[in-house]
């Protein structure tokens, strides 16, 4: 797989943020997407890179489980992203993302 551009890792990760605020993936899908086609790495070597197992790894890609917040900043940090907050609603969600 050739190697994203950084431009190219902006738009898609913008693209799959938009997605997710809207409520079109979850943020399983979110990671497995941007683990694959960011990173190139599979379930395995991505694991290891943020120091838990592959089935944890697996279970958050799915949506399984009730991972800690911490353990979810873990996984996505590599990614340049962090776990916070944001309303449930999706009418608030874009209100807060317009602002």
């Amino acid at each position: 797989m050739k190697p994203m551009s950084a431009d190219d890792r902006e738009a898609l990760l913008l693209e799959l943020l938009a997605k997710l605020f809207r409520d079109d993936i979850t943020p399983g899908s979110l990671l497995r997407r941007l683990r694959k086609q960011v990173l190139g790495l599979n379930q395995t070597e991505y694991a290891a890179l943020v120091g838990i197992s592959r089935r944890t790894l697996s279970d958050i890609e799915t949506d399984k489980g009730s991972q800690s917040l911490a353990l979810l900043d873990q996984v996505y940090r590599p990614l340049g992203l962090k776990v916070g907050l944001l309303p449930r609603s999706a009418y608030l969600r874009s209100q807060l993302m317009n602002s």
